[in-house]
């Protein structure tokens, strides 16, 4: 029981939930977006089934990385011992600085709406393209929490209290990230740090997670003071992916 008198694990627990609802929006965008094509007593039904399949699809994630990142038997050697967990961990680094960029670039110069395909509008096929987002939804934060977090059961509860907000709150949420698109693009740089520091621990070059935990703390601190001190500003708008009635990606560009 001394985790309950850790004080890291509890700014763990606050930090990866924060990024777990915040990297969660485009998520519940996608779900909201899809689940509207649907009759209007269906939809609920379809936004909480969305909602529960991405926490299940992460938990079981979770779980799988959890039991490879054991693996620490060295495969081969490259100036030093590579084994299947440094392998997991500097690909899972290159993931997200990937991610991170791609996701940077596609909500400042990406096109609008360019994610919003046709689907047809019957609730099995709404909630298989649902499922299907979330593998590819669930990748980023699934690794994120990997490179955050040692304990498994910290990374689970992050991930279902996150979910548990989301589904009471989506609206309000992304509403308050829409409104403050630097939020966003704050939770998209902290990838790029984790990213960095899962590639350092694949060389087993480790970096304490609470430096780690100061620097976003910081920068979350400093953004809140921003938030208060400008609240007259128009802030920039983010391009979305996935946007209602948005015309496919090939029109846009030939008109």
């Amino acid at each position: 029981m001394d985790w309950l008198t850790d004080p890291q694990i509890w700014i763990a627990l606050a930090t990866l939930t924060f990024l777990e609802i915040v990297l969660g929006v485009d998520n519940v965008i996608f779900i909201s977006i899809l689940s509207g094509k649907l009759p209007p007593d269906q939809q609920p039904k379809a936004r909480r089934l969305g909602l529960l399949g991405a926490m299940v699809t992460r938990v079981l994630l979770l779980f799988s990385l959890a039991w490879i990142i054991k693996l620490t038997q060295p495969l081969f050697t490259i100036g030093q011992e590579i084994s299947g967990r440094d392998l997991i961990l500097i690909g899972g680094g290159l993931f997200l600085l990937g991610k991170a960029t791609y996701e940077i670039h596609d909500k400042l110069e990406g096109e609008e709406g360019h994610g919003s395909a046709k689907v047809p509008a019957s609730f099995t096929s709404v909630i298989i393209q649902i499922m299907l987002l979330d593998i590819v939804f669930s990748l980023d934060s699934v690794i994120t929490a990997v490179g955050m977090v040692d304990h498994l059961w910290v990374m689970i509860a992050a991930v279902m209290i996150a979910v548990g907000i989301m589904m009471v709150s989506a609206e309000g949420i992304s509403a308050f990230v829409h409104k403050h698109p630097t939020v966003k693009m704050l939770a998209l740089s902290f990838l790029l740090l984790i990213g960095m520091s899962l590639i350092l621990e694949g060389f087993d070059h480790h970096i304490p997670k609470g430096y780690i935990y100061f620097a976003m703390g910081f920068s979350v601190f400093v953004e809140m003071i921003n938030l208060r001190l400008r609240k007259a500003t128009k802030p920039v708008h983010l391009h979305e992916r996935y946007v209602e009635g948005a015309p496919p990606a090939d029109s846009t560009r030939k008109s």
